[in-house]
């Protein structure tokens, strides 16, 4: 969390978006249960979650003791940086809030995540000449289609059209997230650990006039319970899971970005079996096995042409 300037191996940077997508996972079943202890609104919580994230986020930088590079990103482009990822980032967060309130989550899960890949894929196309080519598109197909077996194979859901425009706007939040995430890590002068910060505190400040009017101190019979709860959203699934994605978002192509990032509906769904008791069924296996092959295959593909891109550059006479 504390790495300083964004120079990973792109290798390092899969294996922390694979521990975000996990980590992501875990938010869902949190937030549930805060609901059941208390009357907590969905903003409320992400405006928590964003601002107990970045107390914890602050108390990592001020721990770490480790010299950090001069490399940094001068301070207007810091500010913009803060500025664009803070707001995408609560674009994401609430408006794919507001689409499970109006179309369930089902449905907005899907369309949320499954319009970031597609979005991104043209983005990073149209903004930073990045090619998927055939076996990449492929991965993204697989994933979108386990996505769709994971969510939706299993019961019946509902489409609200009002519900699927705030998913996709989610959706584009999410997009434009990653896009900037990457854009300004391509030249490797970026402290990933402070972008991370910048981001939550524009996010929080954003969020803190819509969780004042939902109610921002919540009822409930169990305050320690709920505490502990919400604690752990804003440690685990916020504040170490978007750090690292930030970290491996900088170094890893956005249209792969997006696709390991599916790995969160599978997190959810492993807990909810497991944890929560629910039955396994034909769909639940039959995405995941889609879902975790896709993502398998373009981590492997992606790490291969690092691995050449380093070569060749090594290769060029100096």
């Amino acid at each position: 969390m504390s790495n300083a300037v964004s120079g990973l191996p792109v290798g390092r940077g899969l294996l922390y978006l694979i521990v975000a997508g996990a980590a992501w996972g875990t938010a869902g079943a949190g937030a549930s249960l805060v609901y059941l202890t208390s009357d907590m609104g969905p903003v409320s919580l992400s405006f928590w979650r964003c601002a107990l994230g970045l107390v914890l986020l602050l108390a990592a930088r001020s721990l770490a003791r480790r010299a950090r590079s001069t490399a940094l990103e001068p301070l207007g482009r810091r500010v913009l940086r803060a500025g664009a990822t803070g707001i995408g980032l609560a674009v994401f967060q609430t408006a794919y809030f507001a689409a499970v309130s109006a179309t369930g989550l089902a449905v907005a899960t899907v369309v949320t995540l499954g319009a970031g890949p597609v979005l991104i894929a043209l983005g990073a196309r149209l903004t930073l000449g990045e090619r998927l080519g055939r076996g990449g598109a492929a991965a993204v197909v697989g994933a979108l289609a386990g996505l769709v077996v994971l969510v939706l194979g299993g019961g019946e859901a509902t489409v609200d059209p009002w519900g699927v425009l705030l998913a996709l706007l989610s959706a584009s939040g999410y997009s434009v997230m990653t896009l900037l995430t990457r854009w300004w890590g391509r030249d490797g002068a970026v402290d990933s650990s402070r972008a991370t910060v910048g981001a939550f505190a524009v996010t929080s400040l954003v969020l803190l006039p819509f969780a004042a009017v939902e109610g921002l101190m919540p009822h409930s019979d169990v305050p320690g319970v709920l505490l502990c709860l919400v604690v752990y959203v804003a440690s685990v699934p916020t504040a170490l899971a978007y750090g690292l994605y930030f970290a491996g978002a900088a170094v890893v192509r956005s249209a792969t970005v997006s696709v390991i990032m599916l790995l969160e509906p599978v997190s959810a769904a492993v807990l909810a079996v497991t944890l929560l008791g629910e039955r396994l069924t034909a769909a639940t296996l039959a995405g995941t096995l889609l879902l975790l092959g896709s993502v398998a295959g373009l981590a492997v593909g992606e790490a291969r042409g690092a691995r050449t891109r380093k070569g060749e550059q090594a290769a060029v006479p100096v």
